[in-house]
Order: C-alpha cells, then structure tokens, then sequence
C-alpha cells in the first residue's frame, strides 16, 4: 500500500497548487481560485465559503458559480441581506444549484444563528475553538459533518480533513480502508499525513480532482496518474 503522504506528493508535482476555495474578488462577481498561501481575510470572504459549502452539496461547483454570481450582482453577500431578503426571492436567486427549497432555508437558519448567537459578527463564530466551533456548525440544521469541515478547513483556516464521497471511493481503491465511517475515515487521514493545514487543503482538492477526471464510478484507470500505485490494478 502506497503511503497517503506520497501519493499527495505525486498529485502535488502533477497538479500543482489548488488555489482552493475560491471566492470573489472585491470588485468582482465571478468566484476565483487564488494562488498558493491564500487564506481568506474578510468576513465577506469567509462568509461566500460558507455559503458555497452549503450550496455545492448535491451538486457541482459549476452550478454552484451560478449563484454566488446571482448573489454577488445583487450586493447579498452579506449576514444582514441574506437574513432579510425575501426566502422566495432567494430560493430564485439560487436555483441553479438544486434543491432550493431546502438550501434556502439552511441558509436563512445559518444566517439566523449567527445572528443570535454571535451577534450577526461571523468573526466572533470562528474565534471559537475547533472543536466548540464544530459543534456550533452542526447544531444548525442542514450543515453535515461534510459542510461543517469544509467550513472549518477552507473558511476557518484549521487543520481538519475533509471527507467526501470522492476521498472515500478513491481510498478504497487505494487499499487505505474499507467501510469506515466519517469519523473513521478522518482519522485515518489524521494519522497519516502531517498535521498541515496546506497538506490538507490541496491534498484534498487534488482527491476531487482526480475524482472527477479519472476515479469516476467507472474507473478511467489507464490514464489515472497514480494508477501504478492502485491496489485495484495490482
């Protein structure tokens, strides 16, 4: 079995730096991957990622695009617009992204709860430890353990591993687990890589990535760069 850790630094040389996540620039509309170091610095930065963490659930993040451009063209990337703005109106908004209906409504409890909670100051949420801030995350209802890491690792600049349904198809393909759950799969990527919020981001993104292009349902495994490592081509 080929060591979490090489692997990433194989996709590292091929891929490069990720950019991941990707938000809108001050005078922009249109989301945009940034280069390598880059953290968000303002609420309004750290606030679109949590928004985009919800929205791209079920869908991909090209759909995604679409609404944070909706919103960003209506001036709502904002705690107090979003909080206010009619929930017709923004499940119009986000249509795009499906299931809109529901997102509007995890949207409208997210916003709410840093309002009650924190005052309408996002800031104040992400000063909490990681471990009390995850559990503010999924205390609101429609943020899973998924949503709430992304939140944590891409928003909140902490060292938290992100599982998704790529990392767990391409894990067992590698021979790194079977059926582990969430938090047996985190672990898991807790024990075997540094503990670099860096690794974590691009390893990550790199996992969706060649998810997406190779790692499908229906393996392209001839063309997968890491295919000489897969245990399901020894």
């Amino acid at each position: 079995m080929t060591a979490p850790h090489k692997i990433y630094l194989l996709l590292l040389k091929k891929y490069g730096h990720q950019g991941w996540w990707p938000v809108t620039p001050k005078k922009g509309i249109k989301p945009i991957y940034h280069a390598r170091k880059y953290k968000p610095k303002t609420p309004r930065e750290k606030l679109e990622i949590c928004l985009g963490a919800i929205l791209t659930q079920n869908t991909s993040w090209s759909n995604v695009e679409k609404v944070l451009i909706n919103l960003n063209k209506e001036k709502l990337l904002s705690l107090e617009k979003l909080s206010k703005i009619n929930i017709k109106k923004l499940q119009h908004l986000i249509k795009s992204s499906g299931y809109f209906v529901q997102k509007s409504k995890k949207i409208k409890l997210f916003c709410k709860f840093i309002k009650s909670q924190f005052e309408g100051d996002i800031s104040r949420l992400f000063k909490e430890k990681t471990e009390n801030l995850r559990g503010h995350l999924l205390s609101i209802w429609g943020i899973g353990p998924e949503t709430a890491d992304s939140i944590l690792l891409y928003a909140c600049n902490r060292p938290v591993f992100v599982i998704d349904a790529y990392t767990m198809r391409i894990s067992k393909r590698m021979g790194w687990f079977g059926n582990l759950c969430y938090d047996g799969a985190q672990k898991f990527f807790k024990l075997n890589l540094p503990k670099s919020i860096k690794t974590y981001n691009e390893f990550h993104a790199m996992l969706v990535l060649l998810g997406k292009n190779f790692c499908k349902p229906k393996p392209l495994c001839k063309e997968c760069p890491i295919n000489k490592h897969c245990r399901k081509n020894v």
